[in-house]
């Protein structure tokens, strides 16, 4: 069951909405390349580290660090790696939640026909009308956080494991549909060579900082939400296998999907660096054209929303799990507390696209919405980093090597000696890297 709730939460928007067109903006392969590289080397020692620190605690995160923290006599301190995950859970869900409620307005207007032999002037249009109009966005956003919040109430056994044993299986059966349709109608081949050829020409410093920061938001790192799903893992399970499944899972998806949406992109002749819009503009395009697009994107805008779903109960639930854990909250009680938070927070996402816009430069490139961009540059690019960074350090530094070997099966071969390298040296300086870098970029030309 671990396996398939922490592929719910890695596997969503970021997969499916975000790779793509973080992919198509930077040169595809080369991208492509670096960011299997991060989420090898990065990645999954620091899914590792999260597990096992979870299921060794068996609380919340903020709980579970802190109590870790002073039985290896590091200081309860390491709490506030926790707050910090948390956090990040909780502004990721409240613009996540904005670009879900797209999702799930665009499965009424596929299925609606709104997209039949429509144009890229026409799409473009239905767009602009959706994300500029801050009423309809919102009335969209609050029935996504609505329902993740009906799931999250009702608890990790009987409201998550109910919702991923239905959502993932019919998530990977509608991607595989859909992967077979572009098949057989888009230029799979191209498709395939755009993100599996590398030209580094393509690729700048900026992509680089990118396709690192997108391993941790892709895996759900550095929010505590797989630490929550280790404090549920039994202890005969091989925590590196599982970390190693998921991963796996998590990276196949993006990558059908990339190969999807460029095949269909491709076969109609439209740009492939489209930024976020990509999926929600030109997608619409193709689907509208294809014999039998208007059923497939259905199914897409689904699969999307299905997607999102997932990962967005995973991001909630360790707040949740705190205030109850601290504050002797009732679960419902506590789901709606958070619930209402992210509510109000996604208000300033919603307006972002409209009275509240503005434009800043960031990597060297300008960003035109403002407060979406600012929080997704602040989760993505520095509190993900900066949570993984410290998970990494306690992992790796405050426990002891036999606190840690104990968790990943009391063995130290080589298997072991390589992990335990890695997460004393080989993430940490790349995770440093990607926050020092990020961080200097945006002082530099913000």
């Amino acid at each position: 069951m671990f396996t398939l709730a922490a592929t719910g939460s890695a596997v969503g928007l970021g997969n499916i909405w975000k790779f793509p067109y973080i992919a198509g903006e930077h040169g595809g392969g080369a991208f492509v390349l670096v960011y299997l590289a991060c989420l090898a080397l990065i990645g999954v020692p620091i899914m590792m580290a999260e597990i096992l620190i979870g299921r060794r605690g068996r609380q919340s995160p903020i709980n579970t660090l802190q109590m870790l923290g002073r039985e290896e006599d590091a200081g309860s301190h390491w709490g506030m790696v926790g707050f910090i995950g948390v956090a990040a859970g909780v502004i990721i869900i409240s613009f996540y939640s904005v670009i879900a409620g797209w999702a799930l307005a665009y499965v009424a207007r596929m299925a609606s026909g709104m997209f039949s032999g429509v144009t890229a002037a026409g799409s473009q249009s239905i767009f602009s009308a959706l994300i500029s109009d801050p009423e309809r966005l919102l009335a969209w956003h609050t029935i996504f956080m609505v329902m993740t919040t009906l799931v999250v109430a009702r608890g990790v056994r009987s409201g998550l494991e109910q919702a991923v044993k239905v959502m993932m299986p019919v998530l990977f059966f509608l991607l595989l549909l859909l992967t077979a349709y572009a098949l057989n109608i888009g230029e799979f081949e191209r498709s395939f060579r755009f993100l599996f050829q590398p030209d580094f020409s393509a690729l700048s410093r900026g992509g680089v900082l990118i396709a690192m920061g997108h391993a941790f938001f892709t895996l759900s790192l550095g929010v505590g939400a797989i630490m929550v799903y280790g404090s549920y893992l039994p202890s005969r399970v091989s925590i590196a296998k599982a970390a190693l499944v998921v991963a796996l899972m998590d990276t196949l998806v993006a990558l059908l999907a990339g190969v999807t949406i460029f095949a269909i992109v491709f076969a109609n002749g439209l740009p492939v660096a489209a930024g976020p819009g990509l999926i929600f503009q030109t997608l619409p395009i193709a689907f509208g054209q294809m014999p039998g697009g208007l059923f497939f994107g259905t199914l897409f805008f689904v699969l999307l929303v299905l997607a999102a779903w997932t990962s967005a109960i995973s991001l909630v639930e360790p707040a949740v799990a705190w205030l109850v854990e601290n504050r002797a909250l009732l679960r419902v009680r506590a789901a709606v507390v958070v619930g209402v938070i992210a509510w109000l927070l996604g208000i300033a996402t919603v307006m972002s696209f409209s009275d509240w816009s503005f434009r800043f430069r960031f990597a060297g490139e300008y960003r035109n919405t403002g407060v979406f961009d600012l929080l997704d540059i602040l989760t993505s690019g520095i509190m993900l980093p900066l949570g993984g960074f410290s998970i990494a350090l306690f992992a790796g530094w405050a426990m002891s090597r036999r606190s840690v070997r104990d968790e990943l099966g009391g063995r130290d071969g080589l298997a072991f000696r390589l992990w335990y390298l890695a997460i004393r040296y080989v993430a940490p300086l790349a995770v440093s890297l990607v926050f020092l870098h990020t961080v200097g970029i945006f002082g530099v030309l913000g």
